[in-house]
């Protein structure tokens, strides 16, 4: 069961998904080499897996997993133009806004 945090961030994440706002702004350079191997498997170890992985939430254990939640990783922990996200992760170690940056990147570039 989810917590009244977790549902509000949740609620928060969606609403601002449905408004179109909330989106980090990020662009993908052409110059970009961010992958999955090198980065957003670590990343996603790091920084997500701890509450993502638990079977209460979406699950982002796969490539595919991220790619359909992109969107909403986006506008919850990811940095770019518009904003730098910071909902997620909720507690423990968390990313530094260059590596939101690179997580920005590496979702405007298509979760490759």
């Amino acid at each position: 069961m989810r917590s009244p945090l977790n549902k509000l961030f949740l609620a928060l994440g969606l609403l601002a998904i449905g408004c179109g706002g909330g989106g980090s702004g990020a662009t993908c350079p052409t110059s970009s080499t961010l992958t999955y191997d090198n980065f957003g498997r670590q990343f996603f170890a790091t920084y997500c897996d701890r509450c993502h992985a638990a079977g209460t939430r979406p699950s982002y254990r796969t490539l595919a997993e991220i790619r359909a939640g992109s969107t909403a990783i986006d506008s919850v922990a990811a940095a770019g133009a518009s904003a730098v996200n910071v909902a997620m992760p909720e507690s423990g170690a968390t990313p530094t806004e260059a590596e939101r940056r690179q997580l920005g990147e590496w979702l405007a570039c298509g979760v490759r």
